[in-house]
């Protein structure tokens, strides 16, 4: 490699190519959605359009007469409002590695970036799920430990088919954070993926509880001392994205080569009846079978009062 020949050699296809492999898996949510309505996406504002199909009404013959109903399907848009770009410089020192080294480390560490941002948004859409997919409240989380984990997540599992979003050949998931996974592992419910065959669990699920899939997520962080744990179908949330460019030139200022790229995505709500969530108390996450003490709550809500 002559001593001139950076990352200003590599073609800026090959790693816009690579990079969106990468991120077509391995992200915890991305096994979540769906993308049945990604279209082409070029310019961040562009908007996906989504027909949701009407219900069709079944009807008993009662007569030679039959009336037809009009079916009218509802358009939404998904608007494509998330813009984010990663920017980076090598100086020439770096080009002693091999340049196909240098851009396999870096393709994987801006996939790493990417999820992280994309996860937290896609988690952040916690907010659309309905009333009655909701187990606790925000004034009276849910307060987990071994005794009565299991039951918990039962309830969550409860809220997606009794809004009818769970049927034959669809597969519930749910999110959880690693601090509720140290304590649903001690559950003796809990299916993990040693017990359970390869092909039937999401790509990273850790096994299966109440008939969700368990997947574990750090993006899923506390929000004014609260979890919001997420669970639904596939079916609920449609994304679309797009790794728009990926650009590769020198740098006239200094000896270095400097590499950008542009990521587009949004993501649509779009059968809210199949979301559900748990509002869990972070200080009500704890060990062992016994609740907190009767007379220490009820202090804390008296001088809440």
């Amino acid at each position: 490699m002559t001593e001139n020949q950076g990352y200003s050699a590599f073609i800026p296809q090959l790693w816009s190519q690579k990079l969106n492999q990468m991120l077509e898996k391995n992200c915890v949510m991305m096994q979540c959605i769906n993308r049945n309505w990604e279209g082409e996406i070029r310019n961040q504002g562009d908007t996906v359009k989504i027909l949701t199909p009407a219900e069709v009404t079944v009807s008993t013959l009662t007569s030679d007469n039959i009336e037809y109903s009009t079916l009218n399907p509802k358009s939404t848009d998904l608007v494509i409002d998330q813009k984010k770009f990663f920017a980076f410089k090598i100086d020439d020192v770096s080009s002693v590695q091999a340049n196909t080294d240098i851009m396999e480390a870096h393709l994987a560490n801006a996939k790493k970036a990417i999820e992280e941002v994309q996860d937290s948004y896609l988690l952040g859409l916690h907010t659309d799920v309905l009333a009655e997919n909701i187990v606790g409240s925000e004034d009276l989380p849910v307060v987990l430990n071994k005794g009565t984990i299991y039951e918990q997540f039962v309830n969550l599992a409860l809220a997606l088919k009794n809004s009818d979003a769970v049927y034959a050949g669809v597969r519930p998931w749910v999110i959880i954070n690693p601090t509720i996974e140290a304590y649903l592992l001690q559950s003796p419910e809990f299916i993990s993926a040693y017990n359970v065959a390869d092909k039937t669990l999401r790509e990273g699920a850790i096994g299966r509880i109440a008939g969700m899939d368990v997947l574990v997520s750090t993006n899923l962080t506390d929000v004014d001392n609260k979890y919001y744990v997420l669970a639904g179908t596939n079916d609920a949330i449609t994304f679309a994205s797009q790794l728009a460019k990926i650009e590769s030139l020198r740098d006239k200022d200094s000896f270095s080569d400097l590499v950008r790229g542009l990521y587009l995505y949004g993501a649509k709500t779009v059968q809210p009846k199949a979301l559900a969530k748990m509002i869990v108390s972070v200080n009500g996450v704890v060990a062992g079978d016994e609740t907190p003490d009767d007379t220490e709550t009820q202090t804390t809500e008296d001088e809440t009062a």
